[in-house]
């Protein structure tokens, strides 16, 4: 026989499956209060204040006070104006574009040899986090040793990656979006990009703190990247750093943490 949480419980993820825009805690409580009218209004308060924690893969609470349910999809490859016959990623875009995907690793490992930000980094690119705008392309992770004095908070690093030249001031809202959950943020570019571009660029980054790297996009096995302004550390939501991370497959944030 079922206890009164888990029938809280069970109905809480009725309700949110039908609703996939997600509900406010009080419109939940007050449903699920509708359909199980013998459970008092403060156990069902008490069982689903705290859902997301009780149910991190199949609840989230993508801001205060909502609740949504995860639905599980298929990650797939695609972009603005790209087709699904992209996924493969040694293949060019419709405009003779390398993809993005072919560089994750090489600026993963760049941020760790070359420039330290990271002692972990991770590509990632597709939907993980599952919100428009929402998954950097290369996620890591800056852990201070043992050993040191003073050890603060691991430090997060994203990073989104453009080929695509058309594409530099949606890469540059991306990059931003990415400073709610990440306390460093680098947009990387295409070395060719126009020159009028690229200073623009560079003054926005300078202004909203973000690192500015170029790249020859056109050479997949050497791609020669560029700092041209160092990203600056600034305080994420950790409200959202937590949402976020919770979303990372297990292997992935063992590899970080």
């Amino acid at each position: 026989m079922s206890t009164q949480r888990e029938k809280i419980i069970k109905k809480a993820l009725e309700i949110l499956r039908k609703n996939p825009d997600g509900i406010r805690y009080a419109d939940l409580v007050k449903r699920i209060k509708n359909e199980l009218p013998k459970i008092k209004e403060k156990n069902i308060y008490g069982t689903v204040y705290n859902l997301q924690r009780r149910l991190p893969y199949q609840v989230e609470k993508p801001e205060r006070g909502l609740f949504r349910f995860i639905f599980r999809r298929e990650v797939k490859i695609s972009d603005e104006g790209k087709g699904t016959d992209e996924v493969d990623i040694t293949k060019k875009g419709k405009r003779g574009i390398l993809l993005e995907e072919n560089f994750y690793k090489k600026f993963a490992d760049y941020l760790i040899d070359n420039l330290g930000e990271c002692t972990k980094a991770i590509p990632m690119g597709g939907s993980v986090f599952e919100y428009k705008w929402g998954t950097p392309d290369v996620i890591g992770v800056y852990k201070f040793q043992e050993t040191d004095p003073v050890r603060p908070l691991p430090e997060i690093i994203s990073a989104e990656i453009k080929t695509d030249t058309n594409q530099l001031i949606t890469a540059f809202g991306q990059a931003c979006s990415y400073k709610l959950f990440s306390h460093k943020v680098y947009l990387v570019i295409p070395q060719s990009a126009g020159d009028i571009d690229k200073s623009r660029l560079e003054s926005l980054c300078y202004r909203f703190g973000l690192g500015l790297i170029t790249f020859d996009s056109t050479n997949k096995e050497s791609p020669n990247f560029q700092i041209r302004t160092r990203a600056i550390k600034s305080e994420p939501d950790y409200f959202y750093v937590n949402e976020y991370l919770r979303r990372l497959d297990k292997k992935d944030l063992e590899k970080l943490f």
